[in-house]
This record gives C-alpha cells, sequence and structure tokens, in this order.
C-alpha cells in the first residue's frame, strides 16, 4: 500500500524532483521523524507517522533513480515498523517487509541492501507473532481494565487503523470504468457515486518482477461495486489493461498497465462525479497512426477546387457534436415541447451533409439521434478519430427572455459572469464547480489548442452572424466569448461551441425551428471553417 498526497495533476517523468529537491525532502523527513520521537503523546496517532513517511515515499516514487531514492525507500520501511509498534497492525508490519525487500531488489548495489537484510533478518517473517500486542504490555492493561500508559496508546492507534473517516457504508461506490482508443490516445473514465480525493502516480518497469511501467489512481473513501470487472484489457498501443482493486478498507487503486506513452494527464468531472485520465503516444506514433487520407478530384483550376485542394491540406476529419441527447433534453424552449437536443440534432444533421458536399472533407457526428453521450466520450470521440476540427452545436437560453443572439466559445478562463453562466449549464453542474475547474484549468490546457480554436471562434461567429444579417433582421452578434466547457476538456484539436441562438427567445426560438434558418447557421459555419483554414493553410506567408 503507498500512501500519497493528492494532487490536482500528473507528475510526469519531464516535472520529478531534481537531486537537490530530493536531498532537501530527505532532509525535511528526518527533521519532522526527531519532532515526532520528541513528543510520546503524538505517536499515539496514526496520521503523525504518515506524514513522516510521505515525505519520504515522495522521493522514490517521484525520483526512483535518485541517489536518495534507495535511503528513502529504507526510511519509510523503518518508520512502518516503528508505528508496527504502537498499532499491532500486520498490515503496517507488512508494508515494513514489502518496502524493505524491494529496496534489495531495486537497489542491489546501495549501502541500503546489507541495512535492510540485517532489519529483515532481525523479523519474524512466519506471521505466528502478527498484531499480537507488545508482551511488556499486560492482557488486563489491552482489556482498558487499567489505565497503562502503553495501553492508552494502544487503543487510540487501534481506533485510528481500523475505523473508517466515514460512518459505515458511506464510502463512495466506484461503478463503472470505461475506455476510448487509437494508436495515438486513450481516455479512461472511472465512474463514482460521490466527488472523492484521488491521488496518482507512475511507477518504472519492474524487470525482476516481471511488471510493466504503471499509471495509478488512488480514490480516497471509496469501494468497487461487486459486478465491476477486475481486470478490463485494452491492448491498444499505450495500454495492455485497467486494473482494479480494493486497496484497504477505504480506497481504490486503479493501475494502468502501460506499452508505451509520451504524457497523461488527470481531472475530475462531477454531476456525476468521474475522474478521467488522458494518456498520449509519442509523437512518431501519432504521426504514424494519422494515415487516413480520402482521395481527392483533379483540380481544374477553378477558385473553387483551389480552395477544396487547400482545405485538404489542413482538414481531413472534422467531428460535429450535436449536443445533449437522450436523456438530458438541453434547454427547453420558449414554445412549448420544443427541446433544444432536437433542434441541434437537425441542424447538425444538415452541416454534415453541407460539410461533407462543399468542403470534401470526412465529417463524423458524435451522435446521430436521440440518444444520450456523457460530456467525456463527445471529446474522446474526436480524439480517436483523429479529427482536425471539433464544433460542438448548441442553442442558447436564459431566465430573460428577451436576451438574444449568437456567440461562439472555445475553452479558457471564463471570462464574465454570462459566460460562467453558460458554462454552468452547458455542463449540468454548478457554478461553483465551475469555479474549481477553473483552478485547474491552465495545467488541463497544455495540450489544448487555445490560439487556434480562438481564430476559428472568431472565423465561425463572424460568417455566422453576416450569413443570418443577410436575410434576417434583429440579428445579435454577441461575440466570441471564453468558458471552461468539459465538452472541450481534452481534445487534441482546434475545438469550438456554437451557441447558435437563444431558444429561449420567442423570435429566435420561432426561427430555430424553420429549415431555412437552420441552413443559414450551417451555411455560415462552413464559411467561417473555409476562412479558418485558408489563413492558416500550410505554406502561407
Amino acid at each position: 500500500m503507498l500512501f500519497l498526497i493528492s494532487t490536482a495533476w500528473c507528475i510526469t517523468p519531464a516535472a520529478q524532483l531534481d537531486a537537490a529537491t530530493a536531498k532537501a525532502q530527505y532532509l525535511s523527513g528526518n527533521r519532522a521523524v526527531r519532532a515526532l520521537e520528541k513528543r510520546p503523546e503524538k505517536q499515539a496517532f496514526r496520521e503523525n507517522w504518515m506524514k513522516c513517511i510521505d515525505k519520504f515515499q515522495r522521493i522514490f516514487l517521484t525520483m526512483p533513480n535518485s541517489e536518495w531514492a534507495a535511503a528513502a525507500m529504507y526510511r519509510s520501511g523503518q518508520l512502518f515498523l516503528e508505528l508496527h509498534k504502537h498499532s499491532y497492525s500486520t498490515q503496517d508490519k507488512q508494508e515494513a517487509i514489502d518496502l524493505l525487500q524491494r529496496v534489495t531488489r531495486r537497489y542491489p548495489r546501495s549501502a541500503y541492501k546489507k541495512r535492510a537484510l540485517a532489519l529483515l533478518t532481525s523479523l519474524d517473517l512466519t506471521g505466528k507473532n502478527a498484531g499480537k500486542p507488545d508482551p511488556k504490555v499486560s492482557s488486563s492493561a489491552l482489556r482498558g481494565k487499567i489505565p497503562h500508559k502503553k495501553a492508552m496508546k494502544y487503543k487510540t492507534i487501534k481506533q485510528v487503523v481500523q475505523k473508517p473517516t466515514h460512518k459505515p457504508g458511506t464510502n463512495a461506490l466506484i461503478t463503472g470504468i470505461r475506455h476510448w482508443s487509437n494508436p495515438s490516445y486513450t481516455r479512461v473514465v472511472i465512474d463514482l457515486e460521490q466527488d472523492r480525493k484521488f491521488s496518482h502516480a507512475l511507477l518504472e518497469k519492474n524487470t525482476t518482477l516481471n511488471k510493466p511501467q504503471r499509471l495509478f489512481v488512488d480514490i480516497q473513501d471509496s469501494r468497487l461495486a461487486r459486478k465491476l470487472p477486475k481486470q478490463t484489457y485494452i491492448n491498444d498501443h499505450l495500454l495492455t489493461k485497467i486494473r482494479a482493486a480494493q486497496h484497504d478498507l477505504q480506497s481504490v487503486r486503479v493501475v494502468m498497465d502501460i506499452k508505451s506513452f509520451d504524457n497523461y494527464k488527470i481531472f475530475s468531472l462531477k454531476d456525476p462525479c468521474r475522474v478521467v485520465v488522458d494518456v498520449w503516444a509519442k509523437k512518431e506514433q501519432q504521426v504514424a497512426s494519422s494515415t487516413h487520407v480520402l482521395p481527392r478530384k483533379p483540380s481544374n483550376g477553378t477558385t473553387k477546387d483551389s480552395l477544396v485542394h487547400q482545405l485538404a491540406l489542413g482538414v481531413k476529419t472534422i467531428v460535429i457534436d450535436p449536443g445533449h441527447g437522450g436523456k438530458d433534453p438541453g434547454a427547453g424552449g420558449y414554445q412549448a415541447g420544443v427541446q433544444e437536443k432536437n433542434v441541434v440534432l437537425s441542424m447538425a444533421k444538415k452541416l454534415a451533409k453541407k460539410m461533407k458536399s462543399r468542403l470534401k472533407c470526412n465529417v463524423i457526428m458524435t451522435r446521430t439521434k436521440d440518444k444520450f453521450l456523457s460530456l467525456e466520450k463527445r471529446t474522446a470521440i474526436a480524439n480517436t478519430q483523429n479529427a482536425d476540427l471539433f464544433i460542438s452545436l448548441h442553442c442558447n437560453a436564459a431566465e430573460n427572455k428577451k436576451l438574444a443572439g449568437v456567440e461562439t466559445y472555445f475553452l479558457n478562463l471564463a471570462t464574465d459572469d454570462e459566460a460562467i453562466n453558460v458554462a454552468a449549464r452547458e455542463n449540468a453542474t454548478s457554478k461553483k464547480n465551475i469555479s474549481d475547474l477553473q483552478s485547474i484549468l491552465n495545467d488541463l490546457m497544455k495540450n489544448a489548442k487555445i490560439n487556434e480554436s480562438g481564430r476559428l471562434a472568431k472565423h465561425v461567429q463572424k460568417a455566422i452572424c453576416t450569413g443570418l444579417s443577410k436575410k434576417y433582421s434583429n440579428i445579435h452578434n454577441l461575440g466570441v466569448k471564453q468558458a471552461p466547457f468539459y465538452v472541450l476538456l481534452g481534445a487534441s484539436m482546434p475545438s469550438i461551441l456554437v451557441e447558435t441562438s437563444f431558444i429561449s427567445n420567442k423570435l429566435e426560438c420561432k426561427r430555430l425551428l424553420q429549415s431555412s434558418y437552420q441552413n443559414r447557421i450551417c451555411d455560415g459555419i462552413i464559411d467561417g471553417v473555409a476562412a479558418y483554414i485558408k489563413e492558416t493553410a500550410p505554406g502561407k506567408s
């Protein structure tokens, strides 16, 4: 069992501790141990021991090849033995044994191998005395009949060891593990009943034990659903399988066996609660997997054919995402019975047909019927299909029925309160959760195409409003905005979310039901995409 400090973001090989930091961390751990040794009253509580152990474990987990790693692993084993003297827990003793044995296998040339072997030799490894109380403490004292100081320690720490922090039955149930993959990308989603803290780390390949490189996620205060498979085989270019197990009484560990990867990121979403793991291949694998090229008709030199050829250079596949669907109706219209999910699906079908015809590119829809799709699945579809652009279609809505207009979003920190409101509604979550999301968004977007997405949004927004204004009056251009949309998180291509019009407005609701209005919006989106790619086409000065 590994105890880790929960983090909001992953530690990649490029971000591992340097030697100086490892040394400082080790010395900090020793100071914490000395301070604990001087306070006998604090030694009765498990959390105080674990704070010391955590300091050492962070060293060999994040920098296993450091000169301080063997010492840190040895000290962790020592401290688990000290903890065992107070808790009498066989689990603590076994943790110590496992760590000391790992020192001998992992660091055979280290001076700490001899120390670990000596300490192992002094232990009773048969398990006969495992869990038995210290013989110096009388049985009556342990039963609580005598207020013996040693017995008081035993009682206090056993309560911490054995009793969960929540009342029995309140551990969150892990109900499912889902995944999507292609040769260059894999997304894994862990579904939970309730929001829980989690920690994670990358473990290096262990040839001695025949174990591959592993990425694990520990979810606190949780338990596995009975019907949840213990193993899920993936066997793509990145991951071999996913294993899930009850790590201890209060946590579940999900382990992903890795074949090869370049980087990964982990974040959590709410309503419903889930932990999302994205894994990317090395660049050479990504290039090798992007082999889908559509046949093109030879150009006859016309302006139109020239544009099609130009577009073909930059865009092969576009994913269109009709928002909501199935049990998620989206916003309700001004007119009774009108639902956003149906309007955007109708519009998306028109857009896909027009886009294939005009741009001669491959167009994929995330849904083609009234079907529910989770937000994380929509982005995963775009990533696994090696899409070059991702366009999510929606209808806006507001309590104020007078609000009207068109606006286009791309992923970033929300720029105003109204953007936060829109993101909260489209994410089907609360404003508070949006605030929580923004606190980690800078890290989440390290691989996002922010600049390209902003440029695409600008062209699409302008083209839609220009096209609509030629035929319709009272077209309000609300501009390009930024907000943290779940559906755009993790997209590896330029991605936008188009709020086509306000379904809650009387006039715009009526227009959204008209095929001619929908066609105008679709033409505007295509014009914007064409303008974007023409601006960014390879070879353009």
